[in-house]
């Protein structure tokens, strides 16, 4: 079971219906190879085929996320201490440097959005402290210790 916000399954699902909308275009790049004549020694061919196959397992990876995903309901969030879907802001005790990231699921995780996944070294320490808490954490670069500056829905 995946547990997924509105937005993440919003984007799973366009996700998906973008896939789907390949299948036209590699079904018609196949029938052109199979005119060329003999498969047997046809490279354009068994791409055609290696790609169908890589977008149809995608595709079903897809809908099996999605068929078991669960939508977390964010009325049910507080900031009392850290969770899942929560903003926090976390300062670095070593050289003073603060950042924000938002705790996700894995399959919505997106380093470049600050996004971060609750699997993750950073957030499995952070997850249930409070505001003001300082927190240690194994990273590979060693251990960090991090003060919980603020906690946002």
């Amino acid at each position: 079971m995946a547990y997924l916000t509105q937005e993440g399954y919003n984007k799973k699902m366009q996700e998906l219906a973008e896939l789907e909308a390949q299948r036209p275009a590699i079904k018609a790049a196949i029938a052109e190879a199979r005119d060329k004549g003999d498969l047997s020694e046809n490279a354009e061919y068994d791409a055609a085929k290696e790609a169908q196959g890589l977008l149809e397992m995608k595709i079903a990876q897809l809908k099996e996320l999605v068929a078991n995903a669960r939508i977390i309901d964010d009325s049910q969030l507080n900031t009392e201490e850290v969770q899942l879907l929560n903003k926090v802001t976390i300062k670095n005790v070593a050289n003073g440097m603060t950042v924000t990231y938002t705790i996700v699921t894995e399959s919505e995780a997106n380093f470049r959005e600050n996004k971060i996944a609750s699997t993750t070294p950073i957030a499995s320490a952070l997850i249930g402290h409070k505001v003001g808490d300082q927190v240690e954490c194994n990273v590979p670069a060693g251990k960090v210790v991090f003060e919980i500056v603020k906690i946002e829905i």
